[in-house]
């Protein structure tokens, strides 16, 4: 018995957008914005209260700011650590931009071991 022949087309599916691409911009920044709320009118009401404290908190003093050890950064390094700082914020990895960051600035850490 011999087979069939199919007349019918092929079956073609068409797919459109409903939205434009996102542009550069958008990319760039996340666009993850959140849509703002219509203006509603709110009225707060302010108290004042005497709070008194104890004298236990008298005496600390405050930290010394701590002193990060500098190397000079190349321009090498300013474009590695721009580069890694970009790469970053477009993954949403905050932990490659921090580095990208001390990279550029020279306090990333490298040549840190110095035996004198």
């Amino acid at each position: 018995m011999p087979l069939a022949r199919r007349s019918a087309a092929p079956h073609t599916t068409r797919t459109t957008r409903s939205t434009a691409r996102p542009s550069l911009k958008t990319r760039l920044l996340g666009g993850r914005r959140a849509k703002r709320a219509p203006a509603t009118t709110t009225t707060t009401t302010t108290t004042t209260r005497t709070t008194r404290t104890s004298g236990a908190h008298r005496g600390h003093a405050t930290a010394a700011p701590v002193h990060h050890q500098k190397r000079h950064a190349t321009m090498g390094d300013k474009v590695s650590g721009m580069m890694m700082k970009l790469r970053g914020s477009l993954t949403h990895k905050p932990g490659l931009k921090a580095a990208g960051t001390r990279r550029m600035h020279g306090t990333d850490g490298r040549n840190a071991r110095r035996v004198y």
